[in-house]
């Protein structure tokens, strides 16, 4: 049976438009990381950023799926997520590890909270301390406390309607050396001020560049020192910045349309 040059075309534009018909009916999902078997204070973290989160994302239309699963990372299903948020750990198995390397090298999204950014000697996996820019975690203040953020690249969309200083809900400051500002792939966006000298009470951080949310351009990823405790949602400019860096990274750093 032979078929007219017409139908056929007819055909395969019918086909086409289902193709995109079932793409755009598939909705836009991201993937939420956290575990119950750590500091409290992070867990009291992940339990309000999952609030935050699922809201925004709700009002996103963005469907958002929150799992103490880690082993999610390992399986093909972390290729239906536009990005993946760590709340309160990090992979710790070589699988887990594997799954999200290739994750990210396929045009995944990250963004990573205060312990998920955590790496020193002990942790063996060179391929994140490059991920983060070569930031090694070095000391941290304690008790946590607040602290005024400068404001660095205030053109970029994570931090352009903030003020170009601010002060930030008690928190547990990590610093890092090397910095990552001195890679020159990382772009610091926020950072502690000077001012904020000497930092602490019981563990005290007297100096150094404090960089606080950066971006490795290699990827379409965040890294946000904040993540300690249950006050971090409690500033209203605080959660403009996580909710421009949420969708900055759904969007792949730039929201279509």
């Amino acid at each position: 049976m032979r078929f007219s040059r017409p139908f056929v075309a007819a055909l395969i534009l019918i086909s086409i438009k289902l193709l995109f018909s079932q793409s755009a009916s598939q909705p836009v999902r991201v993937l939420a990381l956290y575990s119950t078997n750590v500091e409290s204070d992070h867990v009291e973290f992940a339990r309000a950023a999952i609030a935050f989160f699922s809201s925004l994302a709700h009002q996103e239309k963005i469907q958002f799926d929150a799992s103490a699963n880690w082993d999610e990372l390992e399986s093909d299903r972390v290729k239906r997520y536009k990005a993946i948020l760590w709340l309160d750990d990090f992979p710790h198995t070589p699988a887990q590890r594997h799954g999200f390397e290739v994750y990210m090298q396929s045009g995944g999204g990250w963004l990573g909270f205060h312990i998920a950014g955590y790496n020193d000697e002990e942790t063996h996996w060179p391929w994140f301390v490059n991920f983060l820019g070569g930031a090694v975690f070095y000391s941290n203040n304690w008790p946590p406390l607040p602290a005024t953020l400068d404001v660095d690249e205030s053109a970029d969309p994570v931090v352009r309607n903030l003020p170009r200083r601010f002060v930030s809900p008690p928190n547990e400051w990590y610093i890092w050396k090397p910095s990552p500002r001195l890679n020159p792939k990382v772009r610091v966006l926020v950072a502690l001020d000077p001012s904020n000298y000497p930092l602490g009470l019981k563990d005290v951080l007297l100096s150094g560049d404090l960089p606080v949310v950066w971006t490795n351009t290699n990827y379409n990823m965040l890294y946000l020192n904040m993540g300690h405790g249950d006050k971090i949602f409690t500033s209203p400019t605080q959660n403009l910045l996580l909710r421009n860096a949420f969708l900055s990274v759904v969007w792949g750093r730039r929201k279509p349309g």
